[in-house]
């Protein structure tokens, strides 16, 4: 059975505004507090937390697409890479980001889907705040 990780997050920003938040280096280390290697196209790596997560951009689709492989320090090395969905969609006057995260590891499903939360959508939300 594939572990699946579904979230939705509204935030006050555009939704154009968010998907250039996150593939923006400089805005997405603004956001998570820790440098980051990303960048806008098909094949591009990344890499964020020292590390700690990485993968490479499969699909980019300005504004509104994101699809990147994903694989954190806490999967084995048998464990193939996962896959991030992220889109990005208006909602009235802030944008809404729709997260799917495919094929999680048992051992990491947990800690993944408490680190979408803590460490990428609350950060983001205080980010937008001040």
């Amino acid at each position: 059975m594939r572990n699946v990780i579904y979230k939705t997050v509204v935030l006050k920003a555009s939704a154009e505004a968010l998907f250039d938040m996150y593939v923006d280096p400089v805005m997405h280390q603004a956001i998570t507090g820790q440098p980051v290697m990303i960048a806008a196209e098909a094949g591009a790596e990344f890499e964020a937390f020292d590390g700690a997560l990485s993968g490479v951009m499969l699909q980019v689709v300005k504004p509104r697409l994101i699809v990147q492989t994903w694989r954190s320090s806490e999967f084995a090395e048998e464990d193939p890479d996962s896959i991030l969905i992220l889109s990005f969609h208006p909602q009235g006057e802030q944008g809404r980001i729709d997260l799917v995260h495919l094929d999680v590891p048992d051992q990491d499903y947990e800690n993944v889907k408490i680190g979408w939360r803590e460490k990428y959508f609350e950060p983001w939300r205080e980010f937008l705040a001040n």
